[in-house]
């Protein structure tokens, strides 16, 4: 840490379903004087709360408005649907955008997959959140596709979900502005990255001073004729 580190905070923001904690364990031990703070963030807003200075990264949903962000997309999650347990679905493993074609889905305002084509019957209501529909779907009016980690997030115990095996899929990225790409976030970067402490990618600690016996180990070695003279019998 530099001086003109002391006292700062790095500020990460996330999006509904993304759990932070490995990468702010792995912080907090290798920046034990530079607290993270966690920001909740709904998805639609975590671009703006960038822009107005409110998070120094962000763990967002792809797509988003890219104008002056740096991106670093992460992983891909499986698109789910979520449904009564006493729903004919709950009997299959897995299912296909077509087997929904008689059944009603909620499209939430908040919802986070691009559809080329929205799978289902137009539901009665557009919901304003994920949450919302969920409660939907737990009255027996719909159902709901969503990333699985917001089926986790909302898991209720009436209600269960199986993978869509052909729906659009979403994707977590890391997004920061491009003209705040502080130290903070590029020793986060490095984090999300997998770097090691030491990694030639990040900036890296002090090399540590040499031991008195490894100096003497790379001294020069003597000449073939200085060896010969040792091994030699006096005349």
């Amino acid at each position: 840490m530099t001086d003109g580190e002391t006292g700062k905070v790095f500020r990460l923001a996330y999006v509904p379903g993304v759990t932070p904690a490995k990468w702010v364990n792995v912080w907090t031990e290798r920046m034990p004087d530079i607290p993270i703070t966690l920001v909740s963030s709904p998805a639609a807003e975590v671009v703006g709360l960038l822009r107005e200075g409110g998070a120094d990264a962000a763990f967002v949903r792809l797509p988003v408005d890219r104008d002056g962000l740096s991106v670093i997309p992460l992983y891909v999650e499986t698109t789910v649907v979520v449904v009564p347990k006493d729903h004919a679905v709950a009997a299959v493993d897995e299912l296909t955008t077509a087997d929904l074609a008689d059944d009603e889905v909620f499209h939430p305002l908040d919802d986070t997959i691009e559809w080329p084509a929205r799978p289902g019957l137009p539901a009665f209501t557009h919901p304003a959140t994920t949450a919302d529909a969920v409660q939907l779907v737990a009255s027996g009016t719909g159902l709901l596709l969503v990333p699985q980690s917001l089926a986790r997030l909302h898991h209720r115990r009436d209600l269960t979900y199986r993978p869509v095996t052909d729906a659009p899929q979403s994707q977590v990225a890391l997004a920061w502005l491009a003209d705040a790409t502080t130290d903070l976030v590029e020793d986060f970067i490095g984090i999300v990255r997998g770097r090691t402490v030491n990694s030639s990618r990040g900036r890296t600690a002090p090399a540590p001073a040499q031991k008195p016996a490894q100096r003497k180990a790379r001294k020069p070695a003597q000449n073939g004729s200085a060896r010969r003279g040792r091994g030699s019998r006096p005349r």
